[in-house]
């Protein structure tokens, strides 16, 4: 239950987070917002499933407390939070405070705390081992977890309930080593300049409106000169500057340059003042050596010849030679990995509609990570350098908060990457695309919408429509006019993926009934589809459709078969046993795998080790340059291996580690991959904020396999190619998996060395 309540932390805080002024916590809840009526600075998933409110008359100190009540039986969780950046030192964190408890069962009712830094969760605690339920009168309680200062970049603390029931908090406490968080001193950190720059909190101040075609020209090379800066001018990446605040400060000064030399004179008085770097000597020295590198930096238009003024052109040249190097105050990567870790950028989650200076910021931000940062920019597939010019009246122009919302996910979905959407819980995305859902499966085959499932085992649902109906319009919309435009907003690496995740989005609505036109052999009806919020539905059978199963088994009495998204590294012996003298293995990778199985299980099935990866990564000596690692080999001396032949079933649903266990799979000479194209999304994920909340990430390191052939955007290698029927479908088959037992009887194997 920890792993999983963890987990479900992760997503509810992720998209979360206030930045409050040491020793302004509102720990007491006593200061309400003027609008919501709730606590200052507090943020709840308060949705219909818990009832998160202030109450007036049950409390322990002052005038008010706060309470979680459960209100939809099939809910899982409640929990609220502060969050803040730390700016204060010391070795334990310790949260004190005051619950009282009403009926608390199917659960336990605590507080909780994070530390969250650049490469993830750093400590976390949240009372399940105190067992907190039942009926209890206000009694303060305690956590404790520790605190790095150096690595700290987000602190949460906050209370949850798990399961029924009702619970009242009050009175918290947050402590330093034991004292008041008030007294804590000021870490280093907060001592940079950077940080120390708030000027632009509450908004840019910068006002724009219909842009003419010389403001759209120079914010275009805006753009591209403040990420040049950002990540190679040694003031900037050691943190002297707040760069979000230096872009709201030059900003008017470009957007009232009436021409491309005045705007050159406003920029090059800008990178005057931000010093002279001094001479490098050991920049060049520390670059990779010529045979690794895979792809050189692509600057933009900066260096264009005749863009910028000859003087300007010259510093920003003496820039990149004496430029900041290795990891800086904006850029990082993980230790041992190497996908970047974008540090400091404030996501400023305050503003649900970020003014238009904060807008271009989100686009400067995102596009500068694609241009320095993205090991497979050059898979892309148009040239990123007038996606930015093409976005920025984009941007400007959006009206609202949803407008802001759908084009930076059009954008997302430019870098074609399927680790690249709006991540978490983003309630704008869930206003617009629907709260209701259809309760039924469906996925595109044949080039058709068809309905595969049920996510709700109620009878009604089941006549109203059948497994294999044509879905052909919704809402009197064709279905392959409504494919086409949504494409543009459906980000994945390949169109295949794309596929996969439309029929989702299409079944949504605002509304309780789904009218929806159906092909069932050739007789065209109509139904009125009854839907249902998503927490009413069952989607995990969306990736394990048969959840009382175990992760192996034996089917066909010979055939061992393996769900890797239920194994686990301890079932391996057991697994050994039960495959033993079978006549093949099945492992269908139609998943994503609930343990890291590329060199534990890959011993298991190869007899010698043998290469299967190389990534790339980039080259933080020279931002925007990507360099080979060497070839990465799984397996050992082990004559006891699985020697029968081994078929891999892979779909759109294979995605990153499912690809990358696939690829270390394939390099056994006894195993071959059947199915259609997985996800193209390999590799390690680096996440990335912008203004208002939105949540994003990029596959953060290039995968390739050791003859050099890409797996982003085209999946893995896959031997015999297949897609499901209709006709499958209806009959109730799964034609990928009666493949693999056909191949395994045939024993037709396939060497993919």
């Amino acid at each position: 239950m920890f792993n999983r309540f963890f987990f479900l932390f992760a997503c509810f805080v992720f998209g979360y987070a206030y930045t409050y002024a040491q020793n302004s916590y509102n720990f007491d809840f006593e200061t309400l917002n003027a609008t919501t009526g709730l606590p200052e600075g507090i943020h709840s998933n308060q949705q219909s499933e818990y009832l998160f409110s202030v109450d007036s008359l049950i409390r322990q100190h002052g005038k008010y407390s706060v309470s979680l009540e459960q209100i939809d039986q099939n809910a899982k969780f409640g929990a609220f939070s502060f969050s803040f950046e730390p700016r204060f030192s010391g070795k334990k964190l310790t949260l004190k405070g005051y619950i009282k408890t009403e009926n608390v069962s199917d659960g336990f009712a605590g507080l909780w705390m994070r530390v969250d830094g650049n490469s993830g969760v750093l400590s976390f605690d949240n009372m399940h081992g105190q067992n907190l339920k039942g009926t209890n009168d206000w009694k303060e309680y305690t956590i404790s977890i520790d605190f790095d200062e150096e690595e700290a970049k987000s602190v949460y603390v906050g209370a949850l309930l798990v399961g029924k029931g009702k619970i009242w908090l009050d009175n918290f406490h947050l402590l330093m080593d034991e004292k008041d968080i008030s007294l804590a001193p000021v870490s280093k950190k907060a001592q940079r300049k950077a940080d120390l720059d708030t000027a632009f909190l509450r908004g840019s101040g910068v006002q724009m409106s219909e842009l003419n075609k010389i403001q759209v020209d120079n914010l275009t090379n805006l753009g591209m000169l403040w990420g040049f800066l950002k990540y190679y001018h040694p003031a900037i990446g050691n943190g002297g500057f707040n760069w979000d605040a230096e872009l709201f400060r030059i900003l008017p000064k470009v957007l009232g340059a009436s021409s491309k030399s005045a705007f050159s004179t406003v920029v090059e008085n800008w990178v005057d003042s931000l010093g002279k770097p001094v001479t490098c000597d050991t920049c060049n020295k520390s670059l990779k050596a010529d045979s690794s590198i895979q792809s050189t930096p692509d600057y933009g238009w900066i260096f264009q010849k005749n863009n910028l003024g000859k003087t300007l052109t010259a510093k920003l040249e003496d820039i990149k030679k004496n430029r900041h190097h290795g990891k800086g105050y904006y850029i990082d990567a993980v230790n041992g990995i190497g996908n970047p870790v974008f540090k400091n950028e404030k996501p400023y989650y305050n503003m649900s509609y970020p003014d238009a200076g904060y807008r271009l910021l989100s686009l400067f931000r995102y596009w500068n990570i694609i241009q320095y940062f993205f090991p497979d920019r050059y898979l892309i597939g148009e040239d990123w350098n007038l996606v930015l010019k093409e976005f920025i009246p984009k941007f400007i122009g959006a009206k609202d908060t949803a407008q802001y919302t759908l084009v930076c996910l059009e954008l997302i979905a430019r870098v074609h990457d399927t680790h690249a959407n709006i991540w978490g819980r983003n309630d704008v995305l869930e206003r617009i695309r629907g709260t209701y859902r259809a309760p039924v499966q469906a996925k595109m085959i044949e080039n058709k919408l068809v309905i595969t499932g049920y996510y709700i085992d109620t009878l009604g649902i089941k006549d109203q429509i059948k497994i294999g109906d044509v879905i052909t319009k919704i809402n009197g919309e064709d279905i392959a006019r409504l494919i086409q435009e949504n494409l543009y907003l459906t980000p994945a690496s390949n169109y295949e993926t794309q596929l996969r995740d439309l029929p989702a989005i299409l079944l949504r609505t605002q509304t309780g009934q789904l009218p929806l036109e159906i092909d069932r052999d050739g007789k065209i009806f109509t139904i009125d589809m009854k839907t249902f919020p998503a927490n009413r539905l069952d989607m995990r059978l969306d990736y394990d459709p048969n959840p009382t199963d175990s992760s192996y088994k034996i089917i066909n009495s010979n055939i061992g078969y393996l769900f890797p998204g239920k194994y686990r590294n301890d079932q391996l012996d057991g697994i050994r046993k039960a495959f033993a003298g079978t006549k093949g293995m099945i492992i269908d990778m139609r998943c994503y795998p609930s343990e890291f199985m590329p060199f534990t299980f890959g011993s298991y099935i190869k007899s010698i080790p043998s290469p299967f990866v190389k990534f790339t990564s980039a080259d933080l000596n020279m931002p925007g340059s990507f360099a080979f690692g060497d070839l990465l080999s799984n397996g050992e001396v082990n004559f006891n291996n699985y020697k029968a032949p081994i078929v891999i079933i892979v779909n759109a649903t294979t995605l990153s580690q499912a690809e990358y266990t696939t690829m270390a799979f394939q390099s056994s000479p006894n195993v071959t991959v059947i199915g259609s194209m997985t996800a193209g999304a390999d590799g390690n994920v680096s996440q990335i904020s912008l203004p208002g909340g939105i949540l994003t990430a990029i596959s953060g390191l290039g995968v390739y396999y050791p003859d050099g052939t890409e797996t982003q955007r085209k999946g893995v290698k896959i031997d015999m190619v297949m897609h499901p029927t209709i006709k499958g479908i209806k009959e109730g088959r799964d034609e990928f998996l009666e493949k693999a037992i056909e191949i395994i009887n045939g024993n037709k194997t396939h060497s993919t060395n």
